[in-house]
């Protein structure tokens, strides 16, 4: 069976820097084609940028409506409440894990250390 990836707010980030490491790209663009997957929280952050441009989000607008967006229900608000109870970790990090977990997805992230608190989560780092 095919994987399928939730992509974290900082690996779109790397991939419009063009800063995702060259032996990962030919992987992260055929997930981008195959299961480009994200929380609403990535959409918020990617998008909520301070300094963002109009143009940075007329470009990154066109980026993400090539994604299904995941937003939260009450089976993902139950798992997040679970996840803050065990662990210290930031809510979005937490709706993020919900996310993936509820959906049997692998965090495409370089996050590791909040995401690895989170029991029976599968995470890809192209940058290891």
């Amino acid at each position: 069976m095919e994987s399928k990836y939730l992509i974290d707010t900082n690996i779109i980030i790397y991939y419009l820097r063009n800063e995702i490491p060259e032996n990962e790209i030919k992987k992260i663009e055929s997930i981008f084609e195959t299961s480009f997957n994200i929380s609403t929280i990535t959409k918020i952050e990617v998008l909520g940028w301070l300094k963002i441009t109009e143009k940075d989000k007329e470009q990154i607008n066109f980026f993400l409506n090539n994604a299904k967006v995941f937003y939260i229900n009450k089976s993902v608000e139950k798992k997040v409440i679970e996840i803050k109870q065990k662990h210290k970790i930031k809510t979005p990090d937490a709706i993020i894990g919900a996310t993936a977990l509820k959906n049997k997805f692998t965090i495409v992230t370089r996050n590791e250390k909040d995401f690895n608190k989170i029991d029976k989560i599968k995470i890809y780092n192209p940058f290891k």
